[in-house]
Order: C-alpha cells, then sequence, then structure tokens
C-alpha cells in the first residue's frame, strides 16, 4: 500500500528560522522527501541547503534539473528557479513568475499534486501574502494532508492565517508539534479508494509551469478588468474552487493578496513620480515668473507665480499622501 513520501514546505518572510526548527526535529530514516521552496533574493546565492543539513540529520541539497526524488533528502528551489515536480523527477526551471516570485510555493505544490495525488504533504510556514494558498488547495484537491503553522507562532503569519481563511487545513499547529505529526503521517497507509483525477485547471496550470514560456495562449478563465504588474498584459480570473485567483496569458500569476500588494506598489511608485514632476514644474514656472520679473513683464510673472503655487499644493498633496501610506491597513474590529 502507498505511503505519504513526498513532503512539500513553502516559507517567506521569518520562514529560514521555522525551517531549522522542523528539520532538526525530522529523524535521518524519514522515509519520504522533503522539497522546500523559500522566497529568495534572484542577485544572491544561497547557503540554505548548508544551513538545513547542519541542522539535522537529513541531507540538503538544491534541487538539479532532471534528478530523481529520492527519500530521506531535502531538495532545495535555487534563487530564481521554480522547482518543480514531474512524475519521479525534479525540473528546475525559469518559467513565469507567479505571486511576483521565483522560485514560487504555488507552482511546487501543484505539481507535486499533480504527479502524487494523497502521497503528497504541503506544509506552509511563516511569510508575507498569500503565495502557497492555492497550492494547498491543489494538494487537498487531490487528497493530500494540508498543514500550516499556528500564525500566533509564526514571525510574519500572513501565508499561514491566508491558508486557514481560504483552504480545508488539516492541521494548524506550531513546529515543535509539526515535526511529530510528519514523522506520524509518512508511515501511515494511504487509505485504500478510488484516485481523485487530476482536475483540469490543476493540469493546465501545471503544464504551464512545466512548459514555462513555451506554452503560449490565453489562460483557462475569463478576462478581467486588470493589468498584470509584470507584463501589463491583461489578467485572466481563475475559479479555483472558493479562491479567486488570476493570470495572464505568458504566464504570470497572482492570488488576491499579492496583485493587491504589487498594485500598491505601482501606485507609490506612480505617485513618486508624480511628486517629482509637479515639484520640478513649480521649479520651473517660478524660474519663469522671475525671469519675466526682470524683464519687466510683471502680468506674465504673476500668472507664473500663480502656477507654480499650484503645482506646490498639489505637491504637497502628493507628499501628504505619500508620508501617511497609501491606504491605512484594515484592522480587525
Amino acid at each position: 500500500m502507498a505511503r505519504r513520501d513526498i513532503i512539500v514546505v513553502g516559507a517567506s518572510a521569518g520562514g529560514i528560522e521555522a525551517l531549522i526548527a522542523l528539520v532538526g526535529k525530522l529523524p535521518a530514516d524519514l522515509p519520504a522527501a522533503v522539497l522546500v521552496c523559500v522566497h529568495l533574493s534572484p542577485t544572491h546565492k544561497s547557503v540554505l541547503p548548508r544551513i538545513l543539513s547542519g541542522s539535522g540529520p537529513l541531507p540538503a541539497t538544491h534541487a538539479q534539473e532532471g534528478e530523481t526524488l529520492v527519500p530521506g533528502r531535502i531538495y532545495v528551489a535555487p534563487p530564481d528557479r521554480h522547482m518543480l515536480v514531474d512524475g519521479p523527477l525534479l525540473r528546475v526551471t525559469t518559467g513565469p513568475m507567479e505571486s511576483g516570485h521565483r522560485p514560487a510555493i504555488d507552482p511546487l505544490f501543484r505539481t507535486a499534486a499533480r504527479s502524487y495525488g494523497n502521497r503528497v504533504i504541503g506544509v506552509v510556514l511563516s511569510g508575507a501574502l498569500d503565495d502557497g494558498t492555492a497550492g494547498l488547495g491543489a494538494i487537498k484537491q487531490r487528497g493530500g494532508i494540508c498543514i500550516v503553522q499556528d500564525p500566533n507562532e509564526a514571525i510574519v503569519g500572513d501565508m499561514p492565517r491566508n491558508a486557514l481563511q481560504k483552504t480545508d487545513v488539516d492541521h494548524c499547529l506550531p513546529i515543535e508539534e509539526m515535526a511529530v505529526l510528519l514523522v506520524t503521517l509518512v508511515h501511515e497507509d494511504v487509505p485504500a479508494g478510488p484516485v481523485v483525477p487530476v482536475p483540469a485547471l490543476l493540469e493546465h496550470e501545471s503544464r504551464i509551469a512545466l512548459a514555462g514560456l513555451d506554452e503560449g495562449g490565453p489562460p483557462a478563465g475569463l478576462p478581467s478588468a486588470f493589468g498584470c504588474p509584470s507584463c501589463g498584459g491583461v489578467l485572466w480570473e481563475l475559479q479555483d474552487g472558493d479562491l479567486l485567483r488570476f493570470r495572464c496569458r505568458v504566464g504570470h500569476a497572482f492570488g488576491t493578496e499579492a496583485l493587491h500588494a504589487e498594485q500598491q506598489a505601482a501606485l507609490e511608485g506612480a505617485l513618486w513620480a508624480a511628486l517629482r514632476a509637479l515639484e520640478e514644474q513649480a521649479s520651473l514656472t517660478r524660474r519663469m515668473g522671475t525671469r519675466a520679473r526682470e524683464l519687466g513683464h510683471s502680468m506674465s510673472a504673476g500668472r507664473y507665480d500663480m502656477r507654480a503655487q499650484s503645482s506646490e499644493h498639489q505637491a504637497r498633496l502628493v507628499r501628504e499622501a505619500l508620508t501617511r501610506g497609501i491606504a491605512a491597513e484594515p484592522t480587525d474590529a
């Protein structure tokens, strides 16, 4: 009988500490492969495998294109590469970013669920926004087990909290208890029953991840009113169970929290550009007014002064908006 022998783990801000604590409690004879995706800087060398190898008995390495999964090892997504599961093999690709990240958690979880179904255990640790939520949903669809770190324990609780709110999570617990649960789960037989077929959307999105930029054409959804923050193309709305997600023609994908954050960043950038333009305009019209007075053109100087005052007033309003924050974060009642 099959066992749960694929553990996929996603983490972001504050997740390294949680990962170190988790792998430190896993046994050397763990009969499962552990696949780890952490949001990393694309421009810096990652020493995460060395850190994880030194934190527990399981050896950790960066995933290599085409290598075969082996139980009792930790595979880490390299910087600026998605780590994907394609049957018994690992794929390492430069496919489109998801939620603004490469590596991203959702493509790993999604492709693992497609290949291994109810043999997969998905784990979401500390992190911001909502990467991992859709991936856990895919694992759950295929009969796998979904686990999240207790958001109250996590350094940054957004990722576990979003998963809890939007996905049918099986277990929410602190790291101290998570390792014990994982060891128990990997030694249990997977319950017998009919094989859950791969949903059409999961198959389509897995092909996009595995094919990268070779998989063109519109996504499996309806065009939305939003543009892609990464490339400017139209975003399609994807109804994934109860989840609303977005993907553009070339493959960039966003959950609602990630899309909101990207829009906020774009808005802030636009406001800074507007502030610069207004202040430069005010400075230029002041200079033109001074020059007009020097030439004895008092009426023109007055008009320039009025334009400068208007630009300065608008610049103050934009600066005030930037200083106070573009939009206040909602607070729980």
